[in-house]
C-alpha cells in the first residue's frame, strides 16, 4: 500500500515477470493483469518455497519454474532460466518489459542481465520498513541520484537506476 507501483506496460512490450520466494506477492497482482502475454519466472531455493502454484497455472502464458535444489521445475536459479529463454528469443529483445521481486541478489543479477540484454525493467525492492512514512530512513536504497526510500520512492524502481 506504500510508495509506488510497477508501471503499466505498453501493448506492443511483452512482459516477463520473474519471482524469488516470497516475492511472488507482489508479481502476482501484475500475472494477473498481463495474464495472456505475460511469462512468468518462479524460483526458490527449494518446493517448499514455491507459493500458490496452482494458482499460478493457467494465470500465464507461460510458468517457469526452478529450484535451486531441483526439487522441483528445472534446477538452478530464476536467472539462469531468464537468461536461457532471452537468448532463444534475442529476436524479440526490443519487446521483453522485465518486471522482478525477490531477493537482493537475485533482483541484482535480473537487472545486469537486463541492462545486458538492453532490455527496459523494474525491480520491487523488499527492505524494512520501521515507519513507512519516509521519516525513519531505515529503507533507503542507492540510486544513481543519490538515496531513495523504498517506502516513499519506490517500493519498485526502474532497474537502470539502482546501485548495487
Amino acid at each position: 500500500p506504500l510508495g509506488n507501483g510497477y508501471p503499466e506496460a505498453p501493448d506492443n512490450s511483452l512482459p516477463i515477470l520473474i519471482a524469488g520466494g516470497v516475492g511472488i506477492a507482489s508479481i502476482f497482482p501484475l500475472a494477473e493483469k498481463l495474464s495472456d502475454k505475460a511469462h512468468l519466472f518462479y524460483g526458490g531455493r527449494n518446493k517448499d518455497e514455491l507459493l500458490i502454484l496452482d494458482k499460478l497455472r493457467g494465470t500465464v502464458k507461460e510458468l517457469a519454474i526452478s529450484t535451486d535444489d531441483g526439487s522441483l521445475g528445472e534446477k538452478g536459479t530464476v536467472v539462469d532460466m531468464l537468461n536461457k529463454f532471452l537468448t532463444q528469443h534475442s529476436s524479440l529483445t526490443s519487446q521483453h518489459l522485465i518486471y522482478a521481486c525477490g531477493p537482493h541478489p537475485m533482483l541484482e543479477a535480473v537487472s545486469k542481465l537486463a541492462l545486458e540484454k538492453g532490455l527496459r525493467g523494474y525491480v520491487s525492492m523488499e527492505e524494512s520498513m520501521a515507519c513507512g512514512v519516509g521519516a525513519c530512513l531505515s529503507c533507503v536504497v542507492k540510486t544513481k541520484d543519490g538515496y531513495k526510500r523504498v517506502c516513499k520512492e519506490g517500493p519498485v524502481f526502474d532497474a537502470e537506476e539502482i546501485i548495487w
